[in-house]
């Protein structure tokens, strides 16, 4: 073999090396422990989460929930997760959020519409009251998702025998918790302490995003406001539209007074929400008609953004377009690969 020759191989062989390397570098734990392609999971969103994407995600090679409580009855649930699986034969979740509220639903029934339908995936959130939940599902072989906002809810969750953390950065929308930490801060705090799986969650939209998270400590991401902004969302184009058009000052943070600080998106309900609750005197019966889930969920459904609040996080600033699941999932992989692969270019010079 010449030198021109031998000086060939080499590189082709080097170049072989650094693809492995680089596809190599997203397959985690994450992806191990759910049965996935991608370390890539669709967060439960009420009103959202439903078979239509959660499935779309779950053919994209990502992981696929479905929201529990967007379905009227246990009964309901059952009836989604079949249709989920008409759609996908790839591995996808329930999401269960346990809040307190004043006419709570049967949390138990909806876990044992969870464990009858034969799912393996739980993702959870919110009170202490969701470790009734993990008792039920555990004997069952259901692997459970916990998201929490605090390395101490986490660390606890942990010692619960939790699989999964899902930790949320105060860029997130819905509830960011009280701490106010960002998740440059919040993911390495936890990757410090947390030794199961952790997937970041709260700001992550793009490639990029991957690459960071996975540097900071996490083994994949989780994702809510980027994939409202899809094809197969089950909302109005407006609301997409308005994820589009909101940059990352696009949010309003509402109950803080109340401990139960939520991040909404900016429009005009919540605007007037943040400046009623503004009084120091202000209570939540104040704003309780501006904020009432059934009108947010008939803006989801209608397009009138003077309808209703919706969830946004300040991702907003990194949502450009209104692309398929695939096409969003995909081009997040090709960005991460791409900045992975110059990155490993650069350190062999």
């Amino acid at each position: 073999m010449g030198q021109q020759q031998a000086s060939d191989r080499v590189r082709r062989v080097s170049a072989a090396k650094q693809k492995r390397d680089v596809i190599l570098a997203f397959q985690t734990r994450i992806t191990e422990i759910l049965g996935i392609e991608h370390p890539i999971v669709q967060g439960g969103m009420q009103g959202v989460g439903t078979a239509d994407l959660a499935s779309a995600v779950s053919n994209a090679g990502g992981l696929g929930i479905i929201t529990a409580l967007t379905q009227p009855s246990p009964e309901a649930l059952r009836t989604e997760i079949e249709r989920c699986r008409s759609l996908t034969d790839k591995p996808f979740g329930v999401n269960i959020t346990v809040l307190p509220t004043i006419n709570a639903p049967d949390y138990a029934a909806y876990a044992q519409a969870v464990i009858d339908s034969g799912v393996k995936i739980l993702e959870t959130a919110g009170s202490p009251a969701v470790r009734q939940i993990w008792e039920m599902v555990k004997p069952h072989g259901i692997k459970i998702l916990h998201k929490c906002t605090a390395v101490r809810h986490a660390l606890s969750a942990e010692r619960a025998d939790v699989d999964i953390i899902s930790i949320d950065g105060f860029e997130c929308a819905g509830h960011p918790g009280e701490d106010d930490i960002p998740s440059l801060i919040l993911i390495p705090a936890a990757a410090d302490k947390v030794k199961i799986p952790l997937l970041a969650s709260g700001g992550f939209g793009d490639g990029r995003g991957l690459i960071a998270a996975l540097s900071l400590g996490a083994e994949g991401i989780n994702m809510g406001t980027r994939f409202c902004a899809t094809q197969e969302a089950p909302i109005h184009p407006n609301v997409k539209q308005a994820y589009v058009e909101n940059d990352e000052r696009g949010s309003v943070m509402i109950f803080r007074q109340f401990k139960n600080t939520a991040r909404v998106g900016k429009n005009s309900v919540s605007e007037e929400v943040a400046r009623r609750l503004s009084n120091p005197a202000a209570e939540f019966s104040d704003v309780a008609e501006l904020v009432a889930g059934a009108a947010g969920r008939e803006m989801l459904k209608s397009g009138d953004m003077d309808q209703g609040i919706f969830w946004a996080g300040m991702v907003q600033g990194l949502i450009h377009d209104v692309p398929s699941c695939a096409e969003l999932i995909s081009r997040i992989i090709r960005e991460a690969e791409a900045i992975l692969d110059q990155r490993l270019q650069i350190m062999r010079r």
